[in-house]
């Protein structure tokens, strides 16, 4: 079902959504999701290829997306992050690198130049922002919409930061755990499952990440911090602010070993860097290969199926153009 949100806040069937793919994040799955026993008739693997080019049909067949965006890291380690937080993302740098190199499978990275041909000739649009990272594209994207529901796909829990209801509905699905057993978050479900407050469920979310920390982004958190102390905090002080505020009045009840872990010189330090780390920016200049409108069909047929055949995924392709077409017959139907 299709959805835009009219003035008075009333849900209408009009127009379908606007899709924000995180692409590194299908692309990734994909590639781990299929054996490299998919190759193309030169034997170079295509597993990430034809895994990518099914996820966005089966997408645009569940959501039926009027408009829809492949969002890009141009930079997956920007440098103001790693300023903040040193270990940003460290352990993912190439062993003697410089840092600017993430650590890629290398029959992965030939693969996201395939994933780029099949994109431009199918007519779907990507957008990317100079020094930022896809979250930032995504967050950016996703708070300036002012038209239609949006839903962002993603792997990374950092997105769930970038729900609401304001303006228009922010929702993400997350597919952390598969495509198949992808959840639909919004500022209820955010709330509910990890125990933030729910007026301000996505900004909740991110606090409580810097709290916790995150492995998976080098982020260490608060010392003795797990995601269950840092739920209760959440819920009790409403936030990162009420509650580095009462950490730091004598008089507050807080109990006086979360107060000294909150309060020590390298806590305070790390939560002073940390959020700016953990917030997506919503500013960016984000510039896009061609305007997001999805088609009814392959802008480039002919290139299409060249692309197509050169990698051996025809059934893929095949079932991105239906899945294309069978959302802008739904969209007629409107």
């Amino acid at each position: 079902m299709a959805y835009r949100l009219v003035p008075t806040g009333r849900m209408v069937t009009m127009s379908g959504p606007l899709l924000l793919l995180d692409g590194a994040s299908l692309w990734f799955r994909a590639f781990y999701a299929l054996p490299e026993s998919f190759v193309d008739p030169d034997g170079r693997p295509v597993n990430a290829v034809r895994g990518f080019t099914d996820m966005v049909a089966s997408l645009i067949t569940k959501h039926q997306p009027s408009r829809l965006a492949v969002c890009l890291d141009l930079d997956w380690r920007p440098q103001f992050r790693v300023d903040a937080v040193p270990t940003y993302k460290a352990h993912r740098v190439e062993e003697g690198s410089d840092g600017s190199s993430e650590e890629v499978p290398d029959t992965l990275t030939p693969q996201v130049d395939m994933i780029m041909d099949v994109l431009a000739a199918a007519g779907i649009a990507t957008a990317g922002a100079v020094g930022l990272e896809a979250d930032d594209v995504l967050g950016t994207l996703a708070a300036t919409e002012r038209e239609d529901l949006t839903v962002v796909v993603s792997g990374d829990r950092d997105l769930l930061q970038v729900v609401t209801d304001e303006y228009v509905p922010v929702r993400v699905l997350y597919v952390g755990r598969g495509l198949s057993k992808a959840e639909l978050f919004g500022p209820v479900e955010v709330a509910e499952k990890y125990g933030v407050p729910g007026d301000r469920a996505g900004e909740a979310y991110a606090e409580l990440a810097v709290l916790r920390g995150d492995a998976s982004d080098g982020l260490p958190g608060i010392k003795g911090v797990g995601e269950k102390t840092a739920s209760t905090l959440m819920l009790r002080y409403g936030s990162l602010a009420g509650l580095r505020a009462a950490a730091a009045d004598p008089e507050s009840d807080m109990a006086k070993g979360i107060r000294a872990k909150l309060t020590s010189p390298e806590a305070m330090a790390y939560l002073d860097a940390a959020l700016p780390v953990v917030r997506v920016v919503r500013d960016a200049d984000v510039q896009f290969s061609k305007d997001d409108q999805l088609p009814a069909t392959p802008v480039d047929p002919a290139r299409f199926e060249e692309v197509a055949a050169s990698l051996n995924i025809e059934r893929s392709a095949g079932r991105l153009a239906a899945a294309l077409k069978a959302a802008a017959a739904s969209r007629s139907d409107q």
